[in-house]
């Protein structure tokens, strides 16, 4: 297990890595599917359970200086996930003793797919991401989203786990026979694996978006190099400064940007309420040299913002809402909102406070922020462009930059923070996730970081620039704006929707038939 949750975690951007391992993917996960097969069905819990724990304590250790609890809580629920799974995949074997291993294939698939749905979602770690870097492969991503790579990469360690059985404590004599007598067994499946990949590397080879007669925009991306939520008012005038002066940096340059990005809550006070309000003197003027900074520009700003509203509740009082937003400037005037949607859970969002209120009481203890959710993905519009803005962590979901596409957007705006983490891995983990929004959708990709991955990416997947992480940074580049469609845009996660229901029908086919074995044994 300490052998798989190593390789699982190599595979991806790591601290000896910067860009990962990525054929250490293919391979990853057979000591897994191997050892479920020589695992009684109550031992595989607790097997289970160390791998999740142990994985994911490897693979995201940065979490905990996101919060701290985030860490602890993170690797928790991937021990109680993998607690249930590895039972799962045991069965899978006993109840299919030949092709079991086709069937723990689609469980590990649909396992990849449920853990990034509802209030738990977490798209960290999904194998396809590791991959994200081998332009030709991840094409397929225009089809299939991210999951079609995951079939791909997944497969070879479903089939080696199972090639290798008792072989692999014979000797390698032993081993070897094994498993050539197992591929020469399952050589119509593994011939149509084989065809399956080839297939997705000519179609990586041959689809790329040729966008060289594209319109160009030309985009600033601004990023100041602190967390800045850190430091109070003294540090808001301070990033402010840096802002606005590598914005003036970027403003000066030729060509001259059509685009000013800002990174998550890169201004921090409460625009609209501090100039509706003006409830603290030293706030309102800070505000209001932003507002004469943007009203002196003549080229849109987008800008993240901790917004702040007072709202009416169910009962018609006013109340005070909190959202992490983006907002569009145009000479000043607030033009356009958006305001997150998929909150971060537990750091940002706990919906279940009167269920569990020890743990929202401990949360509250640890300086959480909680925000309101936001109610509309808005498409924002400026001069003609529409573009989709996910906040840092809404990135790692496929189903909302589809979204803004579906609705309109021609280019997608992340605005991220992940300063917190002061960690190289947790901001290329992340940003090899956005590359397969940029994929999926056939539309460039822009992000504005606090202190890194700051860059820009092409339809294809390609990375254009990226500035250099950790640092004070403008990075102007030139993406190119397409309206190819593709099939993911139109059919969103068709594939690892056919693996949930495929696992599903599978493991229920299975028991049947064990069941109906057992009736037959005792008659």
């Amino acid at each position: 297990m300490v052998l798989a949750a190593f390789l699982f975690a190599a595979s991806f951007p790591n601290t000896v890595f910067d860009k990962g391992l990525p054929l250490l993917a293919w391979l990853a996960f057979a000591p897994v599917f191997w050892l479920t097969r020589r695992l009684s069905l109550i031992s595989s819990i607790a097997w289970g359970a160390l791998y999740g724990f142990l994985a994911y304590a490897i693979f995201n250790y940065w979490l905990g200086g996101f919060h701290p609890l985030a860490g602890l809580i993170v690797y928790i629920i991937y021990l109680v996930y993998m607690a249930l799974l590895f039972p799962l995949l045991k069965a899978s074997a006993l109840f299919f003793p030949r092709r079991g291993y086709l069937v723990q294939w689609l469980l590990w698939l649909a396992y990849e797919y449920l853990r990034t749905q509802g209030f738990l979602g977490y798209s960290y770690g999904i194998s396809g991401y590791s991959q994200w870097e081998i332009l030709p492969l991840i094409q397929i991503a225009s089809i299939f989203g991210v999951w079609g790579v995951s079939a791909l990469v997944v497969f070879p360690s479903a089939m080696l786990g199972s090639a290798l059985r008792d072989g692999f404590w014979r000797g390698f004599g032993d081993t070897k026979r094994f498993f050539v007598a197992f591929c020469k067994r399952e050589r119509l499946v593994l011939g149509l694996w084989l065809l399956a990949l080839a297939g997705s590397l000519i179609y990586g080879f041959a689809s790329p978006v040729d966008y060289s007669d594209a319109p160009m925009l030309r985009v600033a991306l601004i990023q100041h190099n602190t967390d800045p939520w850190v430091g109070g008012l003294p540090a808001y005038r301070d990033n402010f400064n840096s802002l606005s002066r590598l914005s003036m940096e970027a403003l000066a340059q030729e060509p001259k940007p059509e685009l000013v990005v800002w990174s998550e809550t890169a201004f921090v006070p409460r625009i609209h309420w501090h100039l509706s309000y003006k409830e603290d003197i030293s706030y309102f003027e800070l505000v209001t040299k932003l507002m004469r900074f943007l009203e002196a520009q003549d080229v849109p700003f987008v800008i993240g913002n901790h917004d702040a509203r007072l709202e009416l509740d169910e009962e018609d009082r006013p109340v005070q809402r909190d959202y992490n937003a983006v907002l569009l400037f145009e000479r000043g005037v607030n033009t356009g909102i958006y305001r997150k949607l998929h909150l971060v859970p537990f750091t940002e969002h706990f919906p279940y406070g009167k269920q569990l209120p020890l743990v929202y009481a401990a949360l509250e203890a640890s300086d959480t922020h909680f925000w309101d959710k936001g109610s509309e993905l808005t498409v924002l519009e400026a001069n003609g462009l529409r573009f989709g803005t996910p906040i840092c962590f809404e990135d790692s979901f496929g189903y909302l930059s589809r979204e803004w596409v579906r609705n309109g957007a021609r280019l997608i705006v992340n605005l991220t923070n992940d300063a917190w983490a002061k960690s190289l891995p947790a901001q290329m983990q992340h940003m090899n996730m956005a590359v397969f929004r940029a994929v999926e959708n056939r539309r460039s990709l822009v992000r504005a970081t606090a202190s890194g991955q700051t860059c820009a990416i092409d339809p294809n997947g390609r990375v254009l620039a990226m500035a250099e992480p950790f640092v004070e940074a403008q990075l102007s580049v030139d993406v190119p704006l397409v309206d190819e469609a593709s099939l993911y845009t139109a059919y969103g996660d068709f594939l690892a929707k056919f693996f949930v229901a495929a696992a599903s029908l599978a493991l229920a086919l299975g028991a049947a038939l064990a069941l109906a074995r057992k009736m037959r044994e005792k008659a």
